[in-house]
C-alpha cells in the first residue's frame, strides 16, 4: 500500500494577520548554513501569495483572462538576525494600505519558538500594483480592493 503524502496546510488568518510556515533547507543556505539574502523575499512572496489565495483574490485567473498581474513596485527590508539551517520560520503579514491599483503589506520574518518569545529575524514594507497585460497601472479587478479592506480591519472570512 503506498502512503498518500499529507495534505497541503496553507497560512492561516489570526485576526488582521496572515501566519505562514516556512522550514529553513539546505538549498536556502550559503556554505555557512545561514540564510541567502533574496531567499527572505522567497519567504515573503510565498507567504503573500498563500494570503491572497485564502482571502479569495485568484491572480491566476486574473492573469489567464487578460486583466494583468501584480508587480512589485517598492521593497524595503531589513535583516535583524540570520535564519540558520533547519529553523521553523514564521512569516506575518499585514495589509496596512489599499489603493486602487496597488496595495502596501508589512511583513516579518521570525524564527518560530512556538512562544510568545519568537525572535524577528527581518522586516520589510511590500507596495505591489496591479499591471494591464501592457504593463500600465489599472485598477484591481472587481471586489479585489474590498478583500483587501477587510483583510486589514480583520475580517479574514472565505469569500
Amino acid at each position: 500500500m503506498v502512503n498518500a503524502p499529507p495534505p497541503f496546510i496553507p497560512g492561516a488568518f489570526v485576526g488582521a494577520e496572515h501566519h505562514y510556515r516556512a522550514r529553513v533547507y539546505f538549498e536556502d543556505t550559503d556554505l555557512s548554513g545561514i540564510v541567502y539574502h533574496a531567499n527572505y523575499l522567497r519567504y515573503m512572496e510565498r507567504a503573500r501569495s498563500d494570503m491572497l489565495r485564502i482571502a479569495g483574490i485568484d491572480q491566476r485567473a486574473a492573469m489567464e483572462g487578460g486583466e494583468g498581474a501584480w508587480a512589485v513596485t517598492d521593497l524595503t527590508i531589513k535583516y535583524r538576525s540570520p535564519a540558520k539551517l533547519d529553523d521553523d520560520l514564521l512569516v506575518v503579514s499585514t495589509v496596512e494600505a489599499v489603493r486602487g491599483a496597488s496595495v502596501i503589506i508589512a511583513q516579518r520574518i521570525l524564527r518560530a519558538h512556538g512562544t510568545l518569545s519568537d525572535e524577528l529575524l527581518t522586516d520589510g514594507r511590500v507596495t505591489a500594483a496591479f499591471l494591464s497585460p501592457e504593463g500600465r497601472p489599472r485598477r484591481q479587478p472587481a471586489g479585489w480592493a474590498d478583500r483587501f479592506t477587510a483583510i486589514m480591519n480583520g475580517e479574514n472570512s472565505p469569500c
